[in-house]
């Protein structure tokens, strides 16, 4: 790498660092968040990849977001609190916090990752949050760490525990998780007069049946066939 590269590397990072206050005082653990293993394989200089960020970044987030959930649903028991947090902490969320704040434009990627989109990969972004909340906490304490991750979740608060009691929502989590292919919902009959129709809805996972249910609507219905799948799964 030239050294030009590096220098707009390291501006790129300070301008990071400011423009979202967190006045680091030991700059390297953000570049080191900010680096993806890509660029740590492509460049034999030292550079430490922001894995093991990573993972520390992952334990503070789900601490943050427990907590938080703890405090705002006190009506909610174990299992359902166990939903809110995984909700709140999956990459595809945690990606979307960082391309809140820009984060994929200050990532350190190797040629390769860079050619293909790693900057706007979900995957990368997820990553690299947690990663950054690392180097947060490492730099400064656990508090600080709250105070910048807080503002993203809070906008959850009113939607979350629809989301989670939602079975449409639980059965593509499950399938996305599971990883059996993607799902669709058909509509196989309607009955009634038009005052009062029926449907009756069949929900295919992978080319297979696995849930059939009937409403007054089709969002009803496809409600009912998800969670008939749900329990199959």
């Amino acid at each position: 790498m030239t050294q030009n590269s590096n220098k707009r590397e390291v501006e790129t990072a300070s301008s990071l660092n400011e423009r979202l206050g967190l006045s680091f005082s030991n700059f390297s653990l953000l570049i080191t968040a900010l680096t993806h293993r890509s660029y740590a394989n492509e460049h034999q200089n030292g550079s430490e990849d922001n894995e093991r960020l990573e993972f520390l970044g992952d334990a503070v987030v789900d601490l943050i977001v427990g907590e938080w959930a703890y405090r705002n649903f006190p009506e909610l028991p174990e299992g359902d609190l166990t939903k809110v947090r995984a909700k709140l902490v999956r990459n595809e969320n945690l990606a979307k916090f960082s391309q809140q704040i820009d984060l994929g434009r200050a990532l350190r990627l190797g040629q390769g990752e860079k050619a293909t989109g790693g900057r706007h990969r979900e995957s990368v972004l997820g990553s690299t949050f947690e990663a950054l909340l690392g180097a947060i906490y490492l730099d400064k304490d656990f508090e600080a760490v709250k105070k910048f991750v807080l503002p993203f979740i809070e906008p959850a608060r009113d939607t979350i525990l629809e989301e989670i009691s939602d079975p449409k929502s639980q059965l593509q989590e499950q399938v996305q998780a599971l990883k059996i292919g993607p799902f669709l919902y058909r509509v196989i009959n309607t009955s009634g007069p038009d005052h009062a129709k029926v449907y009756e809805v069949e929900v295919e996972i992978n080319g297979k049946v696995m849930g059939r249910g009937s409403g007054s609507s089709k969002a009803n219905a496809e409600r009912e066939a998800a969670r008939d799948a749900l329990k199959k799964i």
